[in-house]
């Protein structure tokens, strides 16, 4: 007896969900076990377990698929990629994508793509290939007590480590993490991020003033307002890849 399909849909248009919905009760031993209408539920919704086959939406407001599939585990859901628009399909690829279907999607085509699900041989395939071709996500995922939160590093002017937690400083908001300023520094290692102290990451581009100090570190002012220490230590090293020198100090 063949095991029913567990099915996830994921799709920010009702009217889309609907019809995946109704031409999914036509095709046998199918179990749809949810629908998503954003990234961010997708991610949550995965976390939970039990599902094999993720119809996914490329074009969703917040977090794309693509963005989606980049934060998903190397054995998450055999994913089949939705859009109406043939250029996404090309992008779908470019990840590791094997099947995608084009809005307005037929049943016939959606029945063939599942029963490819089926297949052992294309779901180690799938998986062989996103683990090839996952791309970096541009943008930081912050894992909070609320869920994920996503930002642009480029937005984020420093993080400090307060008590136990580290919190993100992005605009006017701040989200606390557990991630550690280490396992933060390497995700943004791409970014203009300086470890500036034990208990602080700095990103350079924010920076709008160096106040000296009698200890021989610095208080960087940033152009939001804030007030963050670097150590001396940190302010050496900040003065050569700012290209500065200071008297006393070899190249």
């Amino acid at each position: 007896m063949i095991s029913p399909l567990r099915v996830l849909i994921a799709d920010d248009e009702e009217i889309a969900r609907k019809r995946l919905t109704r031409l999914l009760k036509a095709i046998p031993d199918i179990d749809l076990r949810g629908e998503c209408a954003d990234g961010l539920a997708v991610l949550k919704r995965v976390a939970e377990g039990d599902i094999d086959v993720m119809l996914l939406d490329i074009q969703m407001p917040g977090l794309t698929g693509l963005e989606a599939l980049a934060l998903l585990p190397d054995d998450g859901p055999y994913t089949i990629f939705c859009t109406a628009y043939a250029e996404h399909a090309v992008a779908a690829f470019d990840v590791g994508a094997i099947d995608y279907l084009l809005k307005p999607i037929e049943g016939d085509r959606l029945e063939k793509a599942l029963q490819r699900a089926r297949s052992r041989e294309a779901r180690e395939r799938f998986h062989a290939e996103l683990r090839e071709h996952r791309q970096p996500l541009q943008r930081l995922a912050i894992p909070t007590q609320q869920g994920i939160v996503l930002v642009d590093p480029h937005d984020v002017s420093h993080a400090l480590l307060e008590g136990e937690l580290v919190t993100i400083y992005v605009g006017g908001q701040k989200y606390f993490t557990d991630f550690s300023l280490q396992t933060l520094s390497e995700k943004l290692t791409r970014f203009p991020f300086e470890r500036v102290h034990r208990k602080a990451l700095l990103n350079l581009e924010h920076v709008v003033h160096l106040e000296p100090c009698p200890t021989g570190g610095y208080v960087a002012r940033t152009r939001g307002g804030a007030s963050v220490e670097i150590s001396r230590q940190s302010a050496r090293a900040l003065r050569k890849r700012l290209g500065l020198r200071r008297g006393g100090e070899d190249d």
